[in-house]
Parts: structure tokens; sequence; C-alpha cells
């Protein structure tokens, strides 16, 4: 089997490397040159635990190579993989632009039958309209399917959900399609790993309607948590009950400031905008992208009431220097899109307030968007030298076992504001640290 993939940002460059992986002849494609030649150098863009391993032997024994020849790509591989981004547009909507481009290369070098999978998360009816652009420039008499085959891939663990899936969606409108499908995928399929056959249009809802719940579920344990704080109630304890349901389940259930990343506030936004161009006021979705930046603004807030100041102050933060550990949206990522991260430390610095940060993987990103605004810091140690107020953002691993001995007496005054509750409040108090956590009282 013989696949193209087209696009190699998150989802492309994984997907590729462990079809790879399965035995496949893989041709990952992009149009940046500068990303394609640093891939056939051996550097990876992105970070992602495990997948340069993969990449690195699939590279080795020649199932796995990159280029920018889109067309020849195109002409050699039976299944084409569409994985190009959708960014956001300004009202919500998905920018569909890159998908198109790929649709009219597609139709161009159609030199027999393809699989056209879209990869990429796209809106209810993009199936359709990729269809619609390859028929009009290929002509009737071309023979090609279009399959959408969304992915449910969490950045750190993206190799593992892979490699493993909880189910592997196909929407097709031919037998002949997912048959394929199912050739592409056959070692999930000997694994019995679930298969869901569907049309095109419930493929793609699939997509928008998992993310948006879990969204929704993060939201909704930040609100209890928000309300435990003021009952005095423990939302760990609440969390762990409510995970013992078998109806509810315990994942996706870890209050905190807010989600973030390149998937969560992208497909709310494009739900929203779907349901609006279907008329239909969505608003538990909308709600829930209310809430959660509402959320981001609250742990400021916190943080303000942890110092004894008024957050409402013109220039609340003045005079105070506060430590952040963690930048990026999630541990295992060196994503930044979307992180609570930067409407915190912009918040604080809006107000007068001075940064300084550290995080394992994603300073390089955050100096794409903070500049010379905060001071970068080499280790978790150095970052909290001199400050008045630690505030931990990002519960990377290397965080849960500080020596906090040496952290308070590193810091200039002794405020820990726990954001992600990987401290127990009773031993940080007992170390002589003025605590706040979320959601525990």
């Amino acid at each position: 089997m013989r696949v193209a993939v087209i696009g190699t940002g998150y989802v492309g460059l994984v997907t590729g490397s462990c079809l790879a992986e399965f035995g496949m002849y893989v041709t990952c494609v992009d149009i940046d040159k500068q990303k394609i030649d640093k891939l056939n150098r051996g550097e990876i863009p992105i970070y992602e635990p495990g997948l340069e391993l993969i990449i690195e032997k699939n590279v080795k024994e020649e199932r796995l190579k990159f280029t920018t020849d889109i067309d020849e790509t195109i002409k050699n591989n039976l299944v084409v993989f569409i994985a190009v981004g959708t960014p956001p547009k300004d009202d919500g909507a998905a920018d569909l632009t890159f998908v198109e481009n790929v649709a009219r290369k597609i139709a161009e070098n159609l030199n027999g039958y393809k699989v056209v999978v879209d990869k990429s998360t796209v809106p209810v009816g993009t199936g359709q309209h990729v269809k619609k652009i390859i028929r009009n420039i290929a002509g009737d008499n071309k023979r090609f399917d279009v399959v959408s085959n969304p992915e449910f891939l969490r950045e750190g663990a993206a190799v593992q959900d892979f490699m493993k899936p909880d189910r592997i969606v196909i929407g097709a409108e031919s037998e002949e399609a997912v048959a394929i499908m199912k050739d592409v995928y056959s070692a999930h399929y000997l694994n019995e790993a679930p298969f869901v056959i569907t049309n095109i249009e419930t493929a793609e809802m699939i997509k928008y309607a998992s993310n948006a719940f879990l969204a929704l579920k993060i939201t909704y344990i930040n609100e209890i948590a928000n309300l435990c704080d003021l009952a005095g109630a423990d939302v760990h304890k609440v969390a762990k009950a409510m995970g013992m349901d078998g109806r509810i389940s315990p994942k996706f259930l870890h209050p905190g400031p807010g989600y973030g990343g390149s998937c969560f506030p992208k497909d709310t936004q494009a739900l929203a905008y779907i349901s609006k161009e279907y008329g239909y006021d969505f608003n538990l979705i909308n709600t829930t992208i209310k809430v959660n930046e509402q959320q981001k603004v609250k742990m400021v807030e916190k943080i303000a009431k942890l110092l004894g100041i008024d957050y409402k102050k013109k220039n609340a933060f003045e005079n105070l220097t506060i430590g952040i550990l963690g930048l990026s949206f999630k541990p295992n990522t060196d994503d930044m899109r979307e992180s609570p991260s930067i409407t915190i430390i912009n918040e604080i610095i809006s107000k007068n307030g001075k940064i300084k940060a550290f995080d394992p993987i994603a300073m390089d990103n955050a100096k794409k968007i903070f500049g010379n605004s905060i001071v970068y810091c080499e280790d978790e140690y150095s970052a909290v030298e001199g400050v008045d107020c630690l505030v931990i953002l990002t519960e990377w691993n290397q965080f849960r076992k500080l020596d906090m001995q040496r952290i308070k007496d590193l810091m200039n005054r002794h405020y820990l504001a726990d954001l992600r509750n990987i401290y127990e409040p009773e031993k940080m108090n007992k170390l002589g640290f003025k605590y706040t956590s979320v959601g525990r009282g």
C-alpha cells in the first residue's frame, strides 16, 4: 500500500510516520521547503514523545520519505490524505483555503482511481465540497472517492493514540473506499480496534461533537471548582466521586486555568459557527467558549487575591515580580496555541507586573509570542529567584517534586498559586507558603 500525506503539521507528520511504522510506504509532502529540508536532515519540527524514533527508523528502512513535489506524490499513490491546517477566521469559521488548494492539486493530477481522505478537522459538508472541486476540474470520467477520517490525537500522547485508538471513524460513500481504508488500518482491524463506518457528514460531525464535549467537560469541572472555592468543598474528591460513575468517567475532570491548544478552542468556535449557519443557536457551546475565557481571567484575579491586591486597579501588579512555571497549554508538548499562560501573563503585564518564566520545551515558541516582555529562565529555580509569587500553570512531571524549601528560600515573598493542584495545601502551608489552588476551598 502506498500512501500520500499532504501537510506535515502535527496531524500529518504523526499520521504519516505511524502508517509507515505499520508497514505502509508513505510520502509526506509539504509546500514549506524549509520544513521538508529539516525533516530530511532528521530534524523534527514538533515535540511529540516517541515520534522522532519512529521517523528515524522508517526513513532508514525507506518506508517514509519527505518531499515538496506534490504533483508526483499524488500521481504515485492510491490513498491521499489531506492533513493541512484549518485555522479559525475572525468569525470562528474554519478557513478551508488550504484544503481547497490541495483538492485542486489532486484534481489536476488524477491519473487513476484515488481515495482522497480528509484528515484535517473540517466542518460538516467539507467532504462534498472537496468532491465538487475535484469533479469540476477533473471531469466526470475520472474515478475517485472522498472519505472523512477524523483524527483523535492528544498532543503529548499522539503516537500512543494512533497506535492504540479508541475507535477509527470512516465516512465514505462507496464500499471500495471503505475496503481500501480498512486495508490502510489493517493493523488496527486485526487488533479488533472498533471501526465506525458511516456517511461523510456523520464522520465530520463526530469529530466536532467529540472535541466540543471534552471542552465542555473541562469547563464544567472548572465551574464546579470555582463553586468549591466559595463553598469550602474539595473539587478533587468531587471529581473522583463523579468519575466513579460509569456514565461520566474520570477523564477530563481536572480543574485548572482553562483549556487551550490547537483543537478545543478552534473546534468549539467552528461548531458554534456551523450551528449559526444552520440557523441553530447552540447556547451550550457558546457558553462554554465564554466561560473558558473567563476562567483564564479568574486565575489572575485569584493571584491578585492571594497577594492581597485589588485586581481592578490599573497598576495592580506594580512593583511585583511573578514567577511562572509552565507555558505550554499542557505537558509533553511545545504547543502554545491558545494556552492559558498567554492570557494570564498578558493580564499581569498589562497591570505593570514583571514576569520570569520557565518551560521545559515551549520556551522558543513562547519567545515568538511574548518577545522581550518577559524574562526567560534556564530552569525552575532561576525562574523563582527573587519573585514575589510563584504560579504553576502547566503540570509538567518535573514540577511535581520540586525542592520547595529551596524554592521558598529563593523567593522574595512566599506566595504560591498552584493552578494545577499538584501540591498539597497543608504541606505548603506548613512550609510557610501563602498558598492557593483551584477548587480546594
